[in-house]
Parts: C-alpha cells; sequence; structure tokens
C-alpha cells in the first residue's frame, strides 16, 4: 500500500503554514527538492546519514532523502564515529543543492507503507545501542494513534527540545509533516528558552522528560497560556512530580513507548497525568507476560508481522480495563534476601522528599543479602540533609527490605542525551 508523500502533499494543501520553526510547508518543499536533487549518487534505499543539529536543515535533509527514495539515518553528534549507525551516505555541514529541475532524477510522488524510512539508534539505557529500521507504515500509524489518544488537530505547535537523533524527538517532526502542523525545534535543551516558548509562542503540546518537567517547574512554569498537554515519557513520574505540575496548571500525559514500537505505546488522555494507568494506542495491543514482562505488538512495531509481539524488558501490570501501569525494567529489579525490589518505587519516594532533585537507585553485590539496595541522589539548590534523614524517611514509606542500605550525594545522575537514567553507569 503505498499513500502521498508527506511533504509534498502538506505543502499542497498548507503551503503557507510554518512546518518547522519559521519554515512554511511551501518553502520546506522547495529546499528539500533543491537538496534531493544534489544528493549525487544517492539511489533509491541507499542509507543517508544525518549528521547536523536539531533544526530546519535537519528537517530539510529527512524530506530530501525521502524524496529521493533513500532510508534516513540520523546521527547523534555526541557520539564517535564508530558507534554511529552505519550508513552509505553522510549528510553534513552545508546541504548540498541544486535546482528542482535537475537531470538523472525525479522526485518520490507515493510513500510505500512497507519500505523502510528511518533507521533510529535506540537510547542505550539497558545495554549497547541498537539500530532499529522503521517503516513508513510504522511512523504512519504511530502518528495517527497518537493523534487520537492526544484528540490532536492539524494546527498543533508542538515543542521539541528533544534529540531528533532519537525516535521520541523524531516523531514530532514527523507527525508534524502528516498532520500539516509545526514543529517548534531547539537546538539542545535551554530550560530558560523553553520556558519562553511555553509562555510566549502558542505551544500547544511539548515532549519533555520526567528531569526535564522538574527543571521547568523549579524555573517557575506555571499556566502556560495555550499548552493542552505536556507529554512525559522517558521513564518513571514521581507522584510528587505530577503533583507540582498540576498544582502550577501544566496539564500532563504519560506516555510510555520505545523506539521497536516507533514511539508511542501507551498513552494517556491530556489532564489525566495524576493517575498512573495508561491506555494503549489504539492500533497497537499490549500484553503482561507471566514473569510481568510488558509485551507489544501492532502495526507501529517494527518488523513485517504486525502479529508477532517485541518483548520489551519493561516489567508492568493492566487494570481491568487495560490500562498499563509501567513499574521498572526487568534486568533492574534487585534480589536482597529473596526479595524483590523495584527501583523505580525507591526512588519515587526518596524524590518526595523536599530536598532531593533527583534519585536513582541500584543493586549492589552483598555477602550477607546477595544484593543490597543503594541509592544516588541529586540535592536541591541551598539544600541539606543527612543520609539518615534519607534513610527515615524511606522506611517511614517502604518495607525494611526496600530501604537503601547506603544513600550517597552526588553532583547529577548519568543521562542519555533524550534524558533517560543510564541505571548501568551509576557508581
Amino acid at each position: 500500500m503505498t499513500v502521498d508523500a508527506w511533504l509534498t502533499r502538506a505543502a499542497r494543501a498548507h503551503p503557507d503554514r510554518p512546518a518547522v520553526n519559521d519554515l512554511t510547508y511551501a518553502q520546506l518543499h522547495a529546499a528539500a527538492l533543491r537538496t534531493a536533487a544534489g544528493l549525487d549518487g544517492v539511489a533509491a534505499g541507499d542509507r543517508v546519514a544525518i549528521a547536523l543539529a536539531p533544526g530546519e536543515d535537519f528537517a530539510i535533509a529527512l524530506h530530501a532523502i525521502w524524496l529521493r527514495g533513500a532510508v534516513a539515518v540520523p546521527h547523534d553528534l555526541r557520539l564517535k564515529e564508530a558507534e554511529r549507525p552505519a550508513a552509505d551516505h553522510v549528510l553534513a555541514g552545508t546541504l548540498p543543492s541544486a535546482g528542482p529541475d535537475a537531470r538523472g532524477w525525479s522526485p518520490v510522488t507515493r510513500h510505500d507503507l512497507a519500505a523502510p524510512a528511518a533507521i533510529i539508534q535506540t537510547s542505550g539505557t539497558s545495554g549497547v545501542a541498537k539500530p532499529i529500521a522503521l517503516t513508513y507504515g510504522n511512523w504512519l500509524w504511530s502518528a495517527l494513534g497518537s493523534a487520537t489518544a492526544l484528540r490532536s488537530g492539524g494546527l498543533e505547535r508542538w515543542l521539541c527540545a528533544l534529540p531528533l537523533s532519537h525516535v521520541g524527538g523524531l516523531s514530532i517532526l514527523v507527525r508534524g509533516a502528516i498532520a500539516g502542523g509545526t514543529a517548534l525545534v531547539h537546538d539542545r535543551w535551554d530550560t530558560q528558552r523553553v520556558l519562553r516558548a511555553l509562555m510566549e509562542d502558542g505551544v500547544t503540546l511539548v515532549s519533555v522528560v520526567p528531569t526535564t518537567l522538574a527543571r521547568l517547574l523549579d524555573a517557575g512554569l506555571s499556566q502556560p497560556p495555550a499548552l493542552r498537554c505536556a507529554l512525559v515519557g522517558g521513564g518513571p513520574v514521581a507522584p510528587e512530580l505530577l503533583r507540582r505540575a498540576a498544582a502550577a496548571g501544566v496539564p500532563v500525559a504519560q506516555t510510555y513507548g520505545l523506539t521497536e514500537a516507533c514511539s508511542q505505546v501507551t498513552t494517556q488522555r491530556p489532564g489525566h497525568g495524576q493517575a498512573d494507568a495508561r491506555p494503549p494506542l489504539f492500533c497497537t495491543r499490549v500484553r503482561v507476560a507471566d514473569d510481568g514482562e510488558i509485551h507489544v505488538r501492532g502495526l507501529t512495531v517494527a518488523g513485517s508481522d504486525p502479529q508477532t509481539e517485541l518483548a520489551t524488558g519493561d516489567l508492568g501490570r493492566l487494570d481491568d480495563e487495560g490500562r498499563l501501569t509501567v513499574v521498572g525494567r526487568k534486568a533492574d529489579t534487585i534480589v536482597t534476601g529473596g526479595e524483590n525490589v523495584a527501583p523505580t518505587q525507591v526512588e519515587a519516594v526518596l524524590a518526595e522528599h523536599p530536598a532531593v532533585a533527583e534519585a536513582a537507585v541500584l543493586g549492589r553485590p552483598d555477602p550477607e543479602w546477595g544484593e543490597a539496595v543503594h541509592a544516588r541522589v541529586v540535592l536541591r539548590a541551598g539544600s541539606e540533609v543527612s543520609e539518615h534523614a534519607l534513610r527515615e524517611h524511606c522506611a517511614a514509606r517502604l518495607a525494611r527490605f526496600k530501604v537503601p542500605k547506603e544513600i550517597r550525594v552526588v553532583d547529577a545522575l548519568p543521562r542519555t542525551t533524550s534524558g533517560k537514567l543510564r541505571r548501568r553507569d551509576l557508581r
């Protein structure tokens, strides 16, 4: 099955509407055609790396690659060359340009939904990052499922300060092209810049992780005038953070997703962020196996067979209405004295302490218990608290075996470029 090329269709239907920042769809389409014409030697099906910072040029390169019939491979510029996904060609620096009537090529007019559109590298939070090939169909169904869950229309102004080399950031560009909305792309996370955009630029949707949501609230975010929803993913959200967002008039929807499922798997309705359970997208099926592992299948999942289940490595539970609550990573579970401890539960309790800005929990080898629960915390600016006080705080809310044996204050927690905790790098 094929569909009209997304950018061509959007430029025809909404030529004067902003596509990426101030660049209209007509301007983006014209620039992508010029760049595509300048991609000498790129054949249909070739893998073309995008080694550019997030912004207008990145969007032009992405659509130029698709107009050429090639496969986009976004590169994380923080990674060394050997760490990046393989590609046949690389777009870096100044984009090539030629007239749209350059000889020897013609732009793709339709996307084959079964064909690969992009190769995205996983975030690497649970091991070595893996390249995942996502088809045009995966992106289309993900966009439709997300729009339905968020009650999203074509006039959204979606702020993206996430890396475009990861699925959460790139999907904002793709959803915009499919629906004709506007992507407001920042080249990196800057709390003050994001805060100004939310208050002054008519932002209706923003994608954040728990850490960046906390930074915005710490910076004074309150009652953003046009914001319909802050979509929070990339890890568990502490109840205290949800309460802070609600008190500040920031509507939150929690989402759970992964690269292999082309971003979102389950997403709350806007304004339902206080509840933890999240319904699956209408085009996605979720099952929890006997051992608690979340399995996903459907048209958003990478691969040719939508009936094949993806074992996510995440743990969760489903309520009677089929809504999912994620409780942690299967590999992260700490077994201490024969008891299982979910690090995310202990982290949420630590985050409730007024002196704690961030918390991370890990298991350490212990001669008596097999593993012992340890914690690392980042304190709020100007705050002080003793390890004893934090342990007492935990003991009042958790079973004794879940209380960390050691709590160490650190300057920062190791995180990926998209803000996810790299638990295996904790020391």
